[in-house]
């Protein structure tokens, strides 16, 4: 059985979770991202605009690629956490990966 694109984002960051390669949360995003630890930004397709604002901004000014998809709902549990309006991944691998997956067509 092959698994939806939303699936296979939430394994991905649930295994970058585990692995410690993600950080989620407006604080530790910003904090990756000022460290030039972050590498790609995932936004939750329902932040609030405000916080997309923000974060996108973020993302221009340390050059790190960013993207929507999912819900702050799903966001948050493949992190094992509440809700979660972004994740910035820290990780090369991980990120690529995600990348391609955000590309793909739904």
């Amino acid at each position: 059985m092959a698994f939806t694109k939303e699936q296979r984002i939430t394994n991905l960051l649930s295994m970058a979770q585990r692995a410690r390669r993600i950080v989620s949360g407006a604080f530790a995003v910003e904090q990756a991202m000022k460290k030039k630890q972050a590498v790609y930004l995932l936004v939750a397709t329902d932040a609030a605009d405000e916080s997309k604002k923000t974060y996108k901004g973020l993302a221009e000014k340390y050059k790190v690629p960013y993207a929507e998809g999912l819900d702050r709902e799903m966001l948050g549990s493949c992190l094992g956490k509440e809700y979660r309006a972004a994740a910035a991944l820290t990780d090369a691998g991980f990120a690529k990966k995600l990348h391609q997956l955000m590309e793909e067509s739904l």
